[in-house]
Parts: C-alpha cells; structure tokens; sequence
C-alpha cells in the first residue's frame, strides 16, 4: 500500500506524563512533527480530525500467547494479531510454549516466518529455555530477539526448568533479559493431591488459588530474584498475582537502570477470587486469580512504581476446552481486544490516570525491552497511535469478538471507551470497529 503523509488535527495527546492539545503529522512509517497547531501545507496530505479525542502511543504486549504453530484451533498469529490492532495494540511479544517449542534458533525463526506473512502488529518473540537447551540460549543473537522466558513453575507446554544448576547457568550466560513465570511446582503438586484426595476430578473453580497459592508464587519469585541478586542477571518476573510479591520490588531508580522489573496483567487487576462463582474456569489462570486484598496491593504497587508493567498473558483457549471439569479445563483467557479499554475504565472509576496506563503499557515496555523507536509519540518514532473516544460506550458481544475461540472473560460487560483508529507505522489499520485488510506490521528492532 503505498504510503500517505496523515495530518491527525484536534488531538489530545496521552505521552510522556502528561495530556497536551495538538496535531501530529505523519510522513511514511514516522512521526515527523508534533505541535500545538499544523497546517496541511501539501494537497496530498490525508487529514484525519480527531474531535478532541485522546490519542495514545500504540500498546506494547510484552507477554502474548498466540498459539502458532501447533495449538492454533485455540487461536494463531493472524486471528489474534487482527484482536490486538483492534484492542490498541500495535506491537507484541509472544510466548515459546507453542508446539513445537521455541527452544531452537530453527525453531525461532519459522516463527518469524510466519509471522512475517501473516502478523497484523508489530511483532518480536522470546526464546524459551529448558533444562537442556543451554547450547541454543547461547546461540541466540540478543539483538534479533525480545529476551528469553523460563517457566519455574508449570504452566502449559512442558517446560518447566527444575533443574538449580541449570537455572544458574542459564542467570550467568545470558545479557537478555530474563522473564519467569513463578509458581513452585512442589507446592502446587501438594496442594493438588490434598484437593483430588477429597473431590476427585472435579474440584470447585475457587480452590484455585487455594492449589495455585501465594505460597507457591512467593517461594518462586523470591528464590528467581535472589539467583538474580547473586549472579548479577536482568530478570522480569512476568504476572504478580500476590500482594506478599510486591515487596519484592523497588521503585527507589528510574526503570531503565533496574536489573529486576516487574509486571502485572490486566486480570488480576480487574477479578478477585470473589468472581469464581459468576465466571468459575474462565476465568482460571496461572497464576491464579486471588482475593481483593491481593488486587488492591497490585494497584498500590502499580501506581507507586514497584510494578513497571502491564500486560495480557493473553491465551485463549476454545468454550469446549475451557468448560471442563477443573483438572481439565485449562488455564488462560483471551485479553488483547479489551486490555487497553479495560484499563481506560479504571480511569473513569479514578484508579488511574491517562499518562500512567500510557507510561505502564507503552513507554515501560519499550524502555524494559529496549524496543527502537517505539512506545511514544515522540518525532523520529515510528507511528504507531490509537485514538480513543474516552465517552463512547460499548458492550462485549459474541458478535464484536475478535479472537478466534469467539470468547472473552468480558462477555457482558459494557466499557465506557472505545478505540476508533489504530495507525501501525504510519498506516491506518483499524477505523470505525473495522480492522482494515492492510498488512503494515514490522519485526521489531531493539536498541542493544
């Protein structure tokens, strides 16, 4: 598609802190001015009145799971990509436990492949590590890649790192940044057996994180973050779920010269375990969803800086499999259509300001991962913005679902806020709840 220069008139602009009235002039794939007032000073140039609404930088996921290759009954990276555009989401990182496992260079780039022919955001992967594959994390280039994912804990793809000397290894080879999912396998095989014991197959949803405890999530989290300490490793720990985590974490230095960071998904910030009994296996994750008073510490160590990030841990599953007996049915969901919307309707109930869900789901990401020219609207950045209208009230439908399994935990729900534009470098791909059949999406490149 050949490209246009795009004025976006009458904005009001979410960057850097802070919401200032203005327009933004796109050249190409780039921010080439933003200012109070510009004019369309060429006959070509497409000019695009936003009517006062706020224009964001475009989301950057650090933590998707879009099922491809080999689970992509469940979803894949052009259904989930087409969700996430529509969601705001401009750009992604997406997980290694598809099948087969993304714990080979080979393996790593068929997946860039594919995403190359088919992806609709901008898209970057993480290299998965295993008890045995030390040999390929040490081939991997660092630069071609957002970083490398261990899961301390089972979640779904058998790739459990169990192994100590292993695990240190691994913490003292690589300069990526480390992210971890952390439950303790123990512990949560324990708890496990305690409830089959007494029910069997069928465990009621709500022991979920009675099984899946803060217990389990505070062992592991803390035992990552000392091996970080000790060998002087850039560890993420991906989705706190615990109030007792969050003291883990420091808000005492700027971000970008934190060497342990940490993350929060937009589920755990809007359920409680309060919400098993309306929404029961839909809303089982790992780690689980907890009390309100676990919530409500997550907001307080998101707004005072302890936690850096938000995310989706997006990963979708269909109704069939989800509507299981509780040790079948299993754990994740489908967030990248709603997450941004989700976190605008904590603004309206004053949980939250504009610039903060700005800075935690697109500037942070960016500084964390050191991914180029992006997460801003700043001249010289790629273009990649969502316009919202902040009192445009919608409701979650099966008919305006994206995701491929045709569900979402928000089903019902109605949101204030609705994103009208999603522009991916440049280009308009997302316009009046349409996402356009135009293919704009880049790899993404990071500063390292």
């Amino acid at each position: 598609m050949e490209k246009k220069t795009i004025l976006i008139k009458n904005a009001k602009i979410v960057n850097e802190g802070k919401v200032v009235e203005g327009d933004i002039l796109i050249e190409n794939e780039i921010i080439k001015e933003v200012s109070d007032s510009i004019s369309a000073k060429f006959a070509d140039v497409v000019v695009i009145d936003v009517e006062g609404n706020y224009v964001f930088p475009g989301v950057i996921d650090d933590q998707v799971h879009f099922r491809e290759p080999g689970l992509t009954h469940k979803g894949n990276i052009e259904t989930e990509s087409r969700a996430a555009i529509a969601g705001g989401i401009t750009s992604f990182i997406e997980m290694p436990n598809t099948n087969p496992q993304t714990t080979t260079v080979e393996k790593l780039e068929e997946k860039f492949e594919i995403a190359g022919n088919s992806s609709f955001a901008n898209y970057s992967f993480m290299f998965g590590g295993t008890n045995d594959n030390l040999d390929e994390i040490l081939k991997v280039d660092s630069k071609s890649v957002a970083g490398l994912k261990l899961f301390l804990g089972s979640s779904t793809g058998n790739m459990l790192v169990d192994d100590p000397k292993v695990l240190e290894k691994i913490f003292r080879s690589t300069d990526m940044v480390i992210s971890v999912h952390c439950e303790d396998e123990a512990t949560i095989r324990k708890n496990l057996q305690e409830y089959m014991d007494e029910y069997g197959e069928d465990i009621p949803i709500e022991k979920h994180p009675i099984i899946r405890s803060e217990e389990a999530c505070y062992i592991s989290s803390s035992r990552a973050i000392k091996l970080a300490k000790k060998t002087g490793a850039r560890l993420h720990v991906f989705h706190l779920s615990t109030g007792k985590e969050t003291n883990l974490f420091s808000n005492k230095i700027p971000l970008k010269d934190k060497k342990i960071t940490s993350e929060v998904c937009i589920h755990h910030l809007w359920f409680s375990d309060e919400d098993y009994k309306t929404k029961g296996t839909h809303i089982k994750w790992n780690p689980a969803v907890k009390t309100a008073s676990d919530r409500d510490q997550l907001w307080k160590a998101l707004l005072d800086d302890r936690i850096d990030v938000i995310a989706t841990d997006h990963a979708p599953h269909t109704l069939e499999e989800k509507n299981n007996v509780y040790t079948k049915a299993p754990s994740g969901g489908p967030l990248v259509q709603h997450a941004l919307v989700a976190m605008i309707e904590m603004f309206h109930r004053g949980k939250i300001t504009l610039p903060k869900i700005a800075e935690k789901m697109a500037h942070n990401p960016a500084i964390l991962f050191q991914v180029e020219k992006r997460g801003y609207i700043k001249e010289g950045y790629f273009a990649d913005l969502v316009v919202v209208d902040i009192n445009n009230p919608w409701s979650v439908k099966k008919d305006n679902i994206l995701y491929k399994c045709g569900w979402s935990p928000f089903e019902g729900n109605t949101f204030k806020s609705r994103i009208t534009h999603t522009f991916l470098n440049g280009t308009l791909v997302y316009n009046n709840f349409k996402v356009l059949d135009v293919k704009a999406a880049k790899r993404l490149t990071f500063n390292r």
